[in-house]
């Protein structure tokens, strides 16, 4: 097991150089949800020049693949996100996550064998769009289809072993009403900015009877054209979380009446658009977490009790979906970024730093680190082989 360990960490660090250099490349060329193709490519180039099998455009997207190696009967599966956020790049840290799933995927392969397992790293994409994300694609058209234990890690402030990370849904509400003339003829005009307005208000009045670990946040994309003309279309993104999907679904039909009375109130028409395929809670593997936390720990990783704090947690990602279906792990690595936090511009340039790349290399050690010992665990692997995919959802 040490041996094994040690192989893995030496040839992670030997190859720590493109490893920075892909995160580097991927956090100064940032791309959405279902464009990266740069990331992607970069990603899926890099494991083919390291004997991966490779597949490209997986499930129908574009910038999805998958990237195996070995023959074993135990399938790990490694999850590497690159899309960025809108307006602020990689505030979120999926550079690290690309670069750390790599690195991780590279170091298993490199005992694979030995361990008698297969390792398949998933490129998944858009995990950032909040609805329809590229693991529940992936999930639904096959992609995990064999894996028995998923794993990523997620760069963050500090680390957390487990973090609570919960359902949640968007979508997109349009209005169309009438336009006319603002001052000369305001009556022969529907305002669709009025029921927005109205919606809001409505929201607002409804947040104070909604659960604690409830959330509604939303923009209003486009409000109007002109002050003189009554705002004819309007649009919005919005997005509702609760602290399990079962929650969530109680929340929407909630939230979407309160879309409703902006209908009712102006007359101008409404239409919701997505929202049908929403981010489930992370079920964490407790089992594997241990060993995660174990391995991260032997390499001087920290994990802070951030008490209260981490109760308080409301981000959300589609790796839950993956976890209701397969035992899955995914934790947070830090990267020394406080005060600056997630989705923030000031952690995006967190993210490039020195403190950065030596997350990424740490993680990745961890995670191959954590394979090794499911791979090595009689019970844990008979665990995860014995008992089918049904019989593991939550």
């Amino acid at each position: 097991m040490m041996s094994l360990k040690g192989t893995v960490g030496d040839h992670i660090r030997n190859q720590a150089g493109p490893l920075v250099g892909l995160s580097h490349r991927i956090h100064a060329h940032p791309e959405l949800g279902y464009e990266e193709i740069q990331a992607s490519g970069w990603l899926a180039d890099l494991m083919a020049e390291h004997g991966f099998a490779v597949e490209r455009g997986v499930c129908g997207l574009p910038t999805a693949f998958t990237a195996s190696y070995g023959s074993g009967p135990l399938v790990v599966g490694i999850c590497a996100e690159y899309d960025c956020l809108p307006g602020i790049g990689h505030a979120c840290g999926h550079n690290i996550i690309a670069a750390s799933a790599a690195g991780a995927a590279m170091g298993l392969a490199s005992v694979a064998d030995a361990l008698n397992l297969t390792v398949r790293l998933l490129g998944t994409p858009a995990e950032e769009v909040g609805d329809a994300g590229g693991k529940i694609l992936m999930l639904e058209r096959g992609a995990f289809d064999g894996v028995h234990v998923a794993m990523m890690i997620h760069p963050g402030p500090h680390d957390i072993v487990a973090p609570r990370l919960i359902a949640a849904s968007t979508f997109d509400v349009h209005y169309t009403g009438k336009a006319a003339h603002a001052a000369a003829f305001p009556e022969l005009g529907v305002n669709a900015a009025d029921a927005f307005t109205v919606a809001q208000v409505a929201i607002g009045l409804l947040r104070q009877h909604i659960k604690g670990t409830d959330r509604i946040s939303g923009i209003v994309t486009h409000g109007g054209d002109a002050p003189n003309i009554v705002p004819a279309k309007t649009a919005g993104k919005f997005t509702i979380r609760s602290s399990k999907l079962e929650d969530l679904q109680e929340l929407r039909p909630r939230v979407h009446r309160c879309f409703e009375a902006g209908s009712v109130a102006t007359g101008a028409i409404m239409r919701v658009e997505g929202g049908t395929q929403p981010y489930a809670e992370v079920v964490h593997d407790h089992e594997i977490v241990q060993l995660y936390r174990d391995n991260a720990e032997a390499l001087g990783r920290v994990f802070v009790d951030s008490g209260p704090f981490a109760e308080r947690g409301g981000a959300a990602t589609d790796m839950g979906n993956v976890s209701r279906r397969i035992p899955s792990i995914h934790p947070m690595i830090g990267i020394g970024s406080l005060p600056a936090v997630n989705h923030q511009p000031e952690f995006a340039a967190h993210c490039v730093t020195e403190l950065a790349d030596r997350a990424l290399i740490d993680g990745a050690i961890a995670l191959a680190w954590t394979g090794i010992d499911v791979a090595a665990s009689p019970s844990l692997r008979d665990r995860l082989m014995g008992a089918p995919a049904a019989a593991r959802s939550k």
